[in-house]
């Protein structure tokens, strides 16, 4: 959420900010892909690549705090998918979804 935003125009710096300060520090893909229309309400996903899972959970989990201390905007809900190569169970890749 970007609850201060009163224009697309203002929303969009917000994420940028967000975007530029994760992609530096965390040297990972963020992009907005979705609630683009929306003034209020942002959509981001980022991936993180390594050859260890606790590794990349943890990372991940960083990318998020991190967000969150920026209190430039407030993380309201996250998905997060897992994707091994190589080692996948079944053939099917790991799917993981917080508690709610």
């Amino acid at each position: 959420m970007v609850p201060e935003s009163h224009s697309l125009k203002e929303k969009r710096m917000v994420l940028r900010r967000i975007k530029d300060r994760v992609a530096n520090k965390f040297n990972c893909a963020i992009a907005e892909v979705g609630d683009q229309d929306n003034w209020q309400s942002a959509e981001l996903g980022f991936a993180v690549v390594s050859n260890e899972y606790g590794f990349t959970q943890a990372m991940v989990q960083k990318i998020l705090n991190f967000i969150e201390d920026l209190a430039v905007a407030k993380v309201i809900d996250d998905e997060q998918d897992y994707v091994t190569y190589g080692d996948e169970v079944g053939g099917e890749p790991s799917h993981w979804e917080p508690e709610k």
